[in-house]
């Protein structure tokens, strides 16, 4: 890990660029927002760790009223097992015994759960548990449309719950549900439209469950973009938001059930980039670039700087066109980021610069980045 960017006390003039850059108070309001809408509809909110890698802000989290969060690495649960954090859902499937050992030794220090879609985990992840003589949670990830992970719904669902009901050292927790297509869907009545077949085959499962007597402690899903439909259904009882603590430029893309845009949480999270070059008459160069912000989704936003705009985006460099000489930037003028996919960007740096009024509150290191098994 590399030495952070700032000190505790300075100005923002002072952070070293590319900085990973919190607003903090609109994070905070974010992190209350989702709970006030968790806690309004009556159901548990699990934030989704792969967002925020972070058990500083997993804990910010669980001290609004979350009950735990969801990882979908061995290594992130590690991170927030080591930070703290003592209800974790592995929402994917694991593979290979070591990482199946790793899993279930971190049992003894708090509750864990993972996803199963085939009959061969179950069997490897009790195995695993027996050896290290722990209970273990297990959820059948069904397939809801977004045709990536998952088992068909309903009675194949059903008879994978009963092999983890039946197997030693594992307890069958309930259902993941999770449909990640839904949430980038551009207009409300796609993302409704999405999910509503989504609790088709939740209900359809909850039926075939129905005769083995197994009840579902957790019927989880619900992205940034469609948590209010799962929570209004009657059937999710489980939010796992991740981006929302932060906000990208893809989810802030897609249109409210008004139709305008979608504002319901702020943007928190920053890359602050500086000017390096104004060598070039039609444009400017910042020192940011691919090594420092996801662009898989488009170049990031400028943000608060009317007139300016990401045009091109390589390694260590993002040009930013200007539509006038007057709105032109400076030399070594700070540029403000917004990442168009949050969850990677994250992944590039070593630490969070936390401000508030213009100085540096906090410096988080964030503790699972790089944590891909």
């Amino acid at each position: 890990m590399i030495h952070p960017p700032a000190e505790i006390g300075a100005s923002i003039d002072q952070i070293e660029t590319p900085a990973l850059v919190i607003d903090l108070d609109a994070l905070d309001r974010n992190i209350a927002k989702m709970a006030g809408h968790a806690s309004a509809a009556g159901v548990r909110l699990r934030p989704h760790a792969k967002t925020h890698k972070s058990p500083e802000i997993a804990r910010r989290q669980i001290a609004h009223g979350a009950i735990g969060q969801c990882v979908q690495k061995v290594g992130e649960a590690e991170a927030l097992v080591r930070g703290g954090i003592n209800n974790i859902l592995v929402s994917n499937e694991v593979v290979g015994e070591r990482k199946l050992r790793r899993l279930a030794a971190l049992a003894g220090d708090a509750t864990i759960a993972l996803c199963f879609d085939a009959p061969e985990q179950v069997d490897a992840m009790s195995r695993a548990a027996r050896d290290l003589g722990v209970e273990v949670g297990g959820l059948v990830e069904i397939d809801v449309g977004a045709g990536r992970c998952g088992i068909a719904p309903g009675e194949a669902a059903a008879t994978l719950a009963k092999r983890i009901a039946d197997s030693p050292h594992l307890t069958f927790r309930g259902l993941q549900a999770y449909h990640g297509r839904a949430q980038h869907l551009a207009t409300y009545q796609e993302r409704a439209q999405a999910i509503a077949s989504a609790v088709d085959a939740v209900r359809d499962t909850l039926d075939a469950l129905a005769p083995a007597n197994l009840a579902c402690e957790i019927i989880g899903g619900a992205g940034t973009g469609t948590f209010a439909i799962e929570a209004a259904s009657g059937v999710y009882n489980e939010l796992q938001t991740g981006s929302y603590v932060f906000m990208d430029t893809e989810y802030a893309s897609i249109t409210a059930p008004d139709g305008g845009g979608y504002r319901e949480f702020e943007h928190s999270l920053f890359v602050l980039a500086s000017v390096m070059s104004v060598a070039g008459p039609e444009h400017v160069v910042v020192d940011a670039g691919l090594k420092s912000l996801s662009a898989e989704k488009g170049v990031p936003w400028v943000w608060n700087r009317e007139g300016v705009e990401a045009i091109g985006i390589s390694d260590e460099h993002t040009k930013l066109g200007f539509k006038s000489e007057s709105s032109r930037p400076r030399l070594g003028e700070p540029i403000w980021l917004i990442p168009s996919h949050c969850d990677p960007t994250v992944n590039l740096h070593d630490w969070y610069v936390g401000v508030r009024h213009g100085r540096v509150e906090a410096l988080w290191p964030i503790a699972a980045r790089g944590a891909s098994i």
